[in-house]
């Protein structure tokens, strides 16, 4: 490609620049961004080439008709909350042959932004998510092996080319990442149960240890248990309240869900029923070792007789 556009040059976004650059799948690789500091930095680490502004351009800046100006692909990297105004404002500026993509961890608000947004252009804008991520934030935290071996989820739209979902398809395989495809819908369902509700749990317990009287105490207890179970809480916070209102319909029915399995599980120990419990802790530790095992097996690299 000669000129891929990003909005938010963040882990996801500076991280996909990366991994594009150090394949060779791009010329050049203009960054937007709300923070001009943040922009700055990320030019000064070599992620981006140039930065591009969403009002007229200021010294040293692109405009965002400049920005776009000739561009392969953009990809919209910054919180989903922000994921409409954005598409807003780049839908005059956004000539035939570039392709929109996301990388939102929510799709069917997405979806309806876009359509409220770009009309007749919405064949342009093809969603996606890569299933990748760190608990640390900004241009310094991009790396370009983040999507090595990792998932990247498409769920195109049915007015999408096939074209236009291979360029997008390919600027994830130049980043090492595996494509996959879902319904935005069979999307949002699927991430509120395993990505959107682990981590709102997480942020829950160590909100629920920190305001406790003595948490100094149980903090200086907390050992690698309780890291393993909270690591994600160490999140962007202002990405998390978005992606949790996003999905709120998926979200609500899954947490609806855990709180009654919490009951039972309540329910089992004020009884002192132990083999419920032991039941209850077999199953998960047996799914989770066949789960851990279809991952592994997944990420093996071949075997040299299978080896193309």
């Amino acid at each position: 490609m000669n000129k891929v556009v990003i909005f938010g040059v963040g882990l996801i976004g500076g991280s996909f620049a990366r991994a594009l650059r150090k394949a060779g799948a791009v010329r050049d690789i203009v960054g937007v961004g709300r923070s001009s500091a943040s922009m700055a930095r990320a030019k000064e680490l070599g992620i981006i080439d140039a930065i591009g502004v969403t009002g007229d351009a200021s010294e040293g800046a692109l405009s965002l008709a400049e920005a776009l100006h000739g561009a392969d692909l953009v990809l919209l990297a910054a919180p989903v909350a922000q994921t409409e105004a954005i598409l807003a404002a780049i839908a005059p500026h956004l000539q035939p042959g570039t392709v929109v993509s996301d990388a939102g961890s929510t799709k069917s608000d997405v979806v309806a932004a876009a359509r409220r947004t770009l009309g007749d252009k919405i064949a342009q804008f093809v969603p996606g998510h890569p299933i990748a991520g760190r608990e640390t934030n900004g241009p310094d935290a991009a790396i370009d092996h983040l999507y090595i071996g990792k998932k990247a989820v498409i769920t195109a739209l049915a007015e999408n080319s096939d074209a236009d979902i291979e360029r997008v398809a390919a600027a994830w395989r130049a980043c090492g990442a595996i494509i996959h495809r879902l319904t935005p819908e069979e999307h949002d369902k699927v991430f509120a149960a395993v990505s959107h509700l682990p981590h709102l749990l997480a942020y829950g317990l160590v909100d629920d240890i920190a305001n406790k009287p003595h948490a100094d105490l149980l903090f200086q207890y907390a050992a690698s248990g309780f890291r393993d179970f909270t690591r994600i809480a160490g999140s962007s916070p202002e990405m998390w309240r978005d992606i949790s209102l996003a999905n709120q319909p998926a979200l609500l029915a899954e947490l609806d869900a855990y709180m009654a399995q919490l009951t039972s599980l309540r329910a089992h120990l004020a009884a002192n029923d132990g083999v419920a419990l032991e039941r209850i802790y077999s199953n998960a530790q047996q799914a989770r070792h066949q789960w851990i095992t279809a991952i592994e097996a997944a990420e093996a690299p071949p075997s040299p007789d299978k080896a193309e």
